[in-house]
């Protein structure tokens, strides 16, 4: 289960890297919103399955609710969760 949460930390991040970096740029500086609307619903969807994952990775392996704080306000944070994701590969393997 770890992987799987690990795995759809960083897709789940990327997308926000995407969002933030490509989309948002296009939208205020070229007045192309489009890549908004598609990338904004994407990230969307992947942080929803990226919060399922976490409750249900934070349930089997126990995490303390601080712990399940910081990996909910670090989602939202460009570049956090790659950090998070190399300390939890330290932790579990």
């Amino acid at each position: 289960m770890i992987n799987i949460y690990r795995k759809t930390a960083v897709v789940e991040g990327i997308s926000y890297l995407v969002l933030l970096f490509l989309a948002m740029p296009f939208k205020y500086f070229f007045d192309i919103p489009e890549p908004v609307k598609y990338f904004g619903w994407i990230h969307g969807v992947l942080f929803l399955v990226y919060m399922v994952i976490l409750i249900i990775t934070s349930f089997k392996y126990r995490w303390s609710i601080i712990r399940i704080a910081i990996y909910l306000v670090g989602s939202v944070l460009p570049f956090v969760p790659f950090i998070l994701d190399r300390n939890l590969k330290k932790e579990y393997s």
